[in-house]
């Protein structure tokens, strides 16, 4: 019962805290968007970490580490990769054009069409992989900790999760709907605080019932490389170089990531904030991947389904009340993500198809509204992505299920990553061969996958990607941008501390091999 009162009182001190900075009806749409262009670094940190982390991290890639060990970690600490690219390359572009969306500047660089095609692409993804499995990964870790405490719902567990899925879904759209980015924010500071909470005392429990830090080696050698062979099926170490271009995708082109670094300050708060958020992408790694691995030198391989690794540790080793912070921390992973995924439909939608083709004479209220009924569009589409993730995963309950997602974003996702690539490394990009080239990503992804089955889903996107790139960068006709001149630092402070980020994951790719 105690848990259930904890979780109840999350879910009442979210809605005040949303609703109590409610956007007012003559608010500007660049408030309602942007936040007035006034974040801090520690909210950009934080808000877009806890954006960023959500209820598979917990339940997928935890389970995929009680598979693979270490590997997984790769898809944590590598992100360091592409968040440092975004700092000092994608971001100074973004704030000196003072964009909102990400689709200005490629209208810029690349052209209104092209722009076109990359706002409906990640309209699309948007409103459907990304927040139907962020509504699926919540639902399905509340059953699987709390079944028995939500058996009122319905005897039926794939019933209960719909139900769930509906009710959560609900939930982040109202406070989204009301108080744009920065009812956003201020929850995510929150949620972040209940998520981090929550993975350290199931990461210190499984650790303790290990036997110690030591036993990880001792117990689980072969589980303790970041590096796995080349002929691994899901995480050969060549996955690295499909990782680096997809890092791209994700924390340098991905509106709901970068949202919230185009609302800083200025540069130097968008950068500071954006490097502490690579630095605990390292923390979460710990507290994501070493209990998976903990949990196979505690019971071996007789946990039949992986996804089960999470709440197994929760329901057999924690007490009550923990378990309600715990809960508290899934349901806080789902909304910080879901709900800054409305945000930045919202804005795509408002700013670069409303007010640019339907209706281009649009006052702030008009795009305000435009948003929000985008937000309840979206709502719909989740849900229904929601509940077709739901029948997918006990279609296949054995299967490592974030892998399955990955490979479902990828299609969509390679695309994009000829879009803003060329755009930043190409002076004078050919329009229409950049298109074709984003265009020729989809059936060459369905391509490979029919003649090549067995070809690793990173190792294909890589290969997609390369492809695409070439024919964009040959069909330009023009010089490429030197690498040197992409990178810019607001200080030599900011210079220095990115260098050490970057050496920091060099060495513990060294280290851990």
């Amino acid at each position: 019962m105690i848990d259930f009162i904890i979780v109840v009182g999350y879910f009442a001190l979210i809605l005040f805290i949303a609703l109590r900075g409610k956007i007012a009806a003559n608010s500007s749409s660049e408030e309602y968007f942007l936040s007035s262009r006034s974040l801090s670094w520690y909210s950009i940190a934080l808000s877009t970490i806890a954006t960023n982390i959500q209820g598979y991290q917990f339940l997928g890639m935890m389970g995929s580490a009680y598979l693979y060990g270490l590997a997984q970690a790769n898809l944590e600490i590598n992100a360091v990769q592409g968040i440092l690219l975004g700092t000092f390359v994608f971001i100074p572009f973004f704030l000196k054009e003072k964009i909102t969306t990400i689709t200005q500047f490629i209208k810029v660089k690349l052209g209104a069409q092209v722009a076109l095609f990359y706002s409906l692409a990640n309209i699309s993804l948007f409103a459907t992989i990304t927040l139907g499995a962020a509504l699926f990964w919540g639902a399905y870790a509340a059953d699987m900790v709390f079944g028995e405490q939500l058996a009122f719902l319905h005897s039926n567990r794939i019933v209960r999760i719909g139900i769930l899925i509906f009710i959560l879904g609900i939930f982040s759209a109202i406070y989204t709907y009301f108080g744009g980015l920065s009812a956003v924010v201020k929850t995510d500071i929150i949620q972040f605080s209940v998520l981090l909470m929550g993975g350290i005392a199931v990461c210190l429990v499984a650790v303790y019932h290990l036997g110690g830090w030591e036993q990880l080696y001792l117990k689980t050698p072969k589980k303790m490389h970041l590096h796995l062979p080349a002929s691994h099926q899901t995480l050969p170490w060549t996955h690295l170089f499909g990782l680096f271009f997809l890092n791209i995708n994700y924390w340098c082109a991905n509106q709901t990531v970068m949202q919230r670094a185009l609302a800083a300050k200025n540069i130097g708060h968008a950068q500071t904030g954006l490097m502490v958020g690579g630095v605990i992408k390292y923390f979460m790694a710990v507290i994501i991947v070493v209990p998976g691995i903990a949990l196979y030198g505690i019971l071996g391989d007789s946990l039949g389904e992986p996804d089960l690794a999470f709440p197994y540790l929760v329901k057999t080793y924690l007490p009550a009340g923990i378990k309600g912070i715990i809960l508290c921390g899934l349901f806080a992973s789902l909304m910080s993500t879901v709900d800054s995924t409305f945000n930045s439909l919202a804005t795509l939608w408002s700013v670069d198809i409303y007010s640019t083709y339907l209706n281009p004479k649009a006052n702030d209220k008009q795009k305000i509204n435009a948003g929000r009924k985008a937000i309840l569009v979206s709502l719909g589409t989740a849900l229904l992505m929601g509940f077709i993730l739901l029948y997918l995963k006990f279609d296949n309950p054995n299967s490592a299920f974030t892998h399955t997602l990955n490979n479902l974003r990828y299609y969509i996702n390679c695309g994009i990553v000829v879009l803003i690539c060329s755009a930043i490394i190409i002076l004078k990009p050919q329009t229409k061969r950049v298109l074709f080239a984003f265009l020729i990503t989809i059936p060459l992804n369905i391509i490979l996958q029919i003649l090549l089955p067995e070809m690793n889903y990173f190792v294909r996107a890589f290969w997609v990607i390369f492809f695409g790139l070439s024919i964009a960068i040959i069909g330009s006709r023009s010089k490429l941008v030197s690498i040197k001149s992409l990178f810019e630092a607001s200080t030599p402070k900011h210079k220095f501390w990115g260098f050490m980020l970057f050496l920091s994951l060099l060495i513990l790719h060294y280290v851990f091999h």
